[in-house]
């Protein structure tokens, strides 16, 4: 099968970006500005972790129907398409709360459930989508790095205009005119995917309906062991990225400098990702990820020693915990592509189901994250907006909290096989 040129890569990582874009306000303003309305912050967290009881049964079964989607109906296409009035709508909805200010728990929780619901369906069949465009162990990882490097300019928005906007017009009003602006840019960049994506695909029978098949994922062992290690890992990123906003404007005390700390983040998170790609070819996906996980704890423990006024520092573990963030974005879906390989049967593979639990997974360690770091934070004593300096709670939790969690992550992909596939060395040449 031949390669993918880079017109079809750009125009399939083009839905990576709105999808991407949702992340920060839905994780990491939507606390926060709940807060500031009143809502208290275990609350918050106890929503969030509670709608993913939801996800538990809606992932797997969107999965299950992304495999199922007739060609003729559109396939997989047409469920990433059916997704994007939901997720609009649920992203206009959570910044737009009523203005009395009553039922915000109930709000918040119902909206959530619109984006999460309508994430989740776009996600599952875009990404079974790319990972069943190649069977070659070199070829996914580019894929998954083009997707991730448009995923990567869609954080960078949500980072950058809405704290442009929130200076121009307010915090609050910021966040609603970004939630308002969401909606033609998703619908531009799935329109560009779906009209303009590759048609090289590789030929499946859609499968029959059958219930047991929603557990499928979960009888092979080596997606076991890969699952597990990336919901750890996700736990891990997932926590700087709930006390982001509370970090920098409590610890180092500098809030208007919260967009170039993400900028800076993310940037270097997109040019290190050609090098993980390279690099995994050459030793493996699985051990240039364990290094990105021993880069990223080196790198981010910095964070506990700082204080009031450490921009440049800060910017220095910005720097250096983004690049190997690259990792995380190329490595483990292509790894998930490769461990489908194991059930793939004749004329049938099984993506949707897999990436179904996939997406679960990512949610998952968000919520549990916020599950865990709100309620610890507020147990600790911390109370937002108040000065909390070098070796505080809220730096603990920051900080030294997910290094060990990612530690653990790291040791379980040193002690799990992942790797069943020859590893395939880069020729002069070669496109990445």
């Amino acid at each position: 099968m031949p390669s993918l040129n880079k017109r079809e890569l750009a125009a399939y990582a083009a839905a990576a970006l709105p999808l991407a874009a949702a992340a920060l306000p839905v994780y990491v303003h939507a606390p926060k500005f709940y807060s500031a309305l009143g809502l208290d912050l275990a609350l918050i967290g106890v929503l969030l972790l509670a709608v993913r009881v939801l996800d538990a049964i809606s992932d797997p079964l969107l999965g299950l129907l992304a495999d199922r989607v007739p060609q003729r109906c559109g396939g997989r296409k047409a469920m990433l398409v059916a997704a994007v009035p939901v997720i609009a709508a649920g992203m206009f909805l959570l910044f737009h709360p009523p203005v009395d200010g009553s039922g915000l728990a109930l709000w918040l929780a119902l909206s959530l459930i619109l984006v999460y619901l309508g994430l989740s369906a776009a996600s599952i069949s875009y990404f079974a989508l790319g990972s069943a465009w190649s069977r070659d162990y070199a070829e996914r990882t580019r894929i998954t790095a083009a997707r991730g490097a448009a995923a990567l300019t869609g954080v960078l928005l949500a980072a950058a205009l809405p704290e442009w906007l929130a200076q121009r017009y307010g915090s609050a009003a910021g966040l609603e005119l970004f939630s308002i602006a969401y909606a033609p840019l998703l619908v531009v960049a799935v329109a560009l995917t779906v009209l303009a994506g590759p048609r090289i695909v590789v030929a499946v029978t859609p499968l029959p309906l059958r219930m047991r098949d929603v557990l499928r994922p979960l009888r092979n062992p080596r997606f076991l062991r890969l699952a597990a290690i990336f919901l750890v890992n996700g736990v891990a990123a997932a926590i700087p990225a709930t006390l982001v906003l509370f970090y920098v404007a409590d610890v180092l005390q500098r809030p208007d400098l919260t967009a170039m700390f993400l900028v800076l983040y993310f940037i270097a998170g997109a040019a290190g990702m050609p090098a993980w790609v390279r690099l995994a070819a050459h030793v493996g996906k699985a051990r240039a990820w364990l290094l990105a996980m021993v880069l990223a704890v080196a790198a981010f423990i910095g964070a506990w020693f700082l204080g009031p006024g450490d921009v440049t520092a800060f910017a220095i573990v910005c720097v250096l915990s983004g690049l190997a963030f690259g990792a995380d974005l190329a490595l483990p879906a292509s790894m998930l592509a490769d461990v489908i390989d194991d059930d793939e049967g004749r004329n049938e593979r099984p993506d949707g189901a897999y990436f179904g639990f996939w997406h679960l997974l990512e949610k998952l360690a968000l919520a549990l994250a916020a599950g865990l770091a709100l309620p610890l934070l507020q147990l600790l004593g911390y109370v937002p907006g108040v000065i909390a300096g070098a070796g505080s709670a809220l730096s603990w939790v920051y900080a030294l909290l997910p290094c060990a969690i990612k530690l653990a992550a790291a040791l379980m992909l040193w002690l799990f096989a992942l790797e069943s596939v020859r590893v395939k060395p880069l020729l002069k040449g070669d496109a990445i």
